[in-house]
């Protein structure tokens, strides 16, 4: 790759799509899992609705190639091929969806710091929802907020760059670290996703129920959607029904289906 090849005219950026002005690298085969020297694949896990009683969402959770846990192939990422890992991930999450026609959004998790230009990084996923028919506005990227990023203005600047584009933006484990809230004076995502640990046992436990409850007040003000993950018991459901939370996701509903679409349980 060439780091200073112009910035080449691509028909995949949407209608109205500008990108930035400067140079970058030439990211044509940026999208093959095969140049990365380990294989992975993809589980779909949904989030549902509870009120509608329908899947609002999937997450796309990656696993080993015959369904091995995520540690198996985060372990081989580094510096060397993180940005190709990113790359492949969006290609291969977008490309099982397709192939499982699955209508709704698509969740897929991101690696801000993989990221070195956002609108030319995006091409990569430009294509591919093109080339596999999936519409823009269904595909959700997603990073955790413990997700370690070297310059938080930089990684807003990224999520809004994503959302110019047409695509939904997500924070995952929101309360699981100390950037949440400074985060989210920078940029304001379309969905943030609880942390399981503030969902466990939350029917029974006072001082997890207040944090929630102020964090729905919050993004209702901000225009914030939001999703409690991990959930695992009706109690937890209820609870937070209650609070507000129509968007959830985890076991009591369905767990995660590794090459397909998984069987929901209300």
């Amino acid at each position: 790759m060439n780091d200073h090849a112009p910035l080449r005219p691509n028909p995949t950026f949407p209608a109205g799509f500008v990108p930035l002005a400067g140079t970058s690298q030439d990211c044509d085969n940026c999208g093959n899992a095969e140049s990365l020297g380990f294989q992975f694949d993809y589980a779909y896990q949904p989030i549902v609705d509870i009120t509608t009683r329908q899947v609002f969402a999937h997450e796309a959770l990656v696993r080993g190639p015959n369904g091995e846990g995520a540690l198996t192939v985060l372990s081989q990422v580094n510096e060397a091929n993180r940005y190709r890992f990113d790359q492949a991930c969006r290609v291969k999450a977008i490309k099982g969806a397709s192939q499982l026609q699955i209508k709704e959004p698509v969740s897929i998790n991101f690696l801000p710091n993989a990221i070195y230009r956002p609108e030319v990084c995006i091409r990569t996923t430009l294509a591919a929802a093109k080339a596999h028919g999936f519409p823009l506005d269904q595909i959700i990227f997603e990073v955790t907020e413990g997700e370690r990023v070297e310059d938080g203005p930089w990684f807003a600047e990224i999520l809004r760059e994503y959302k110019r584009c047409g695509f939904k933006t997500a924070i995952d484990d929101f309360g699981a670290g100390y950037a949440g809230m400074k985060l989210l004076s920078d940029f304001q995502p379309d969905l943030i996703k609880i942390d399981m640990d503030l969902i466990r046992g939350i029917d029974t436990n006072r001082p997890r129920q207040a944090i929630v409850r102020s964090l729905v007040r919050l993004c209702e003000e901000l225009n914030i959607q939001v999703i409690a993950e991990g959930i695992e018991t009706s109690a937890e459901r209820d609870f937070l029904q209650d609070t507000g939370i129509h968007l959830m996701q985890g076991y009591l509903f369905a767990k995660p289906a590794f090459r397909a679409v998984a069987e929901l349980h209300f």
